[in-house]
C-alpha cells in the first residue's frame, strides 16, 4: 500500500507568530478557502488548543485531538495522547477511506514535533510582523526546498497579503 504523505498546513506571519489568545492574529478569508480546500476528506491533526479555538470538528474530515488528559466526546474526533499515537490514529483513518494524505493543523507545540516527520509544509506566509504567543519553528533551507510559491494579493475580507508556498522534503 502506497505512503501516506504527512503535509503540515500554516498560517506563518514575517517573525514565526502563528497564534495570540487562542485565535489568529488575522483575518485571511481566502486563506480559509484554500485550507478548506486541501483539508476536505482527509484526517486533520491538531492539539486541543486548536480545537478548542475552532470549537467544533472540522466537518468533512476526520478530526484527531491530541490532548495528555482533556477528552473530547463527540462522534467525528478520535482522541491522542501523544504525536504519535495521533499520527497512527490519522494514517489508519486515512487508509480506511483510500486516502493518501495526512494534515497537520497545529498549533505550535505540535508544529514543532511534526516538523521532523512532515513530507511536505504548505505555508501562508502572512507579509506582517504580528505579536502573539504561539509561532511555527524555522523551516530550514537545508531540509525544505519551495516547489510551488503564489503571491495573494489582500482581498476585501484579508487583512494582510500573503505569500503561498509549498515546501517538500529535500531527501539526503
Amino acid at each position: 500500500m502506497a505512503d501516506i504523505r504527512r503535509t503540515i498546513i500554516a498560517a506563518v506571519a514575517r517573525n514565526g507568530t502563528i497564534g495570540r489568545d487562542g485565535d489568529m492574529p488575522w483575518r485571511l478569508s481566502s486563506d480559509l478557502k484554500r485550507f478548506k480546500a486541501l483539508t476536505l476528506g482527509k484526517p486533520v491533526v491538531m492539539g486541543r488548543k486548536t480545537y478548542d479555538s475552532i470549537g467544533k470538528p472540522l466537518p468533512g474530515r476526520p478530526n484527531v485531538v491530541i490532548s495528555r488528559q482533556a477528552a473530547i466526546d463527540h462522534p467525528d474526533v478520535s482522541m491522542a495522547h501523544s504525536l504519535p499515537e495521533a499520527m497512527d490514529a490519522a494514517e489508519r483513518l486515512a487508509r480506511e477511506t483510500a486516502g493518501d494524505e495526512i494534515c497537520i493543523i497545529g498549533g505550535g507545540q505540535i508544529y514543532a514535533q511534526a516538523i521532523n516527520l512532515a513530507d511536505r509544509l504548505c505555508i501562508t506566509h502572512v507579509e506582517a510582523d504580528l505579536e502573539g504567543d504561539a509561532a511555527f519553528p524555522a523551516i530550514d533551507p537545508a531540509v525544505w526546498q519551495a516547489a510551488e510559491t503564489i503571491v495573494v494579493p489582500s482581498g476585501e475580507k484579508d487583512s494582510y497579503p500573503t505569500r503561498y508556498v509549498v515546501y517538500e522534503r529535500r531527501h539526503a
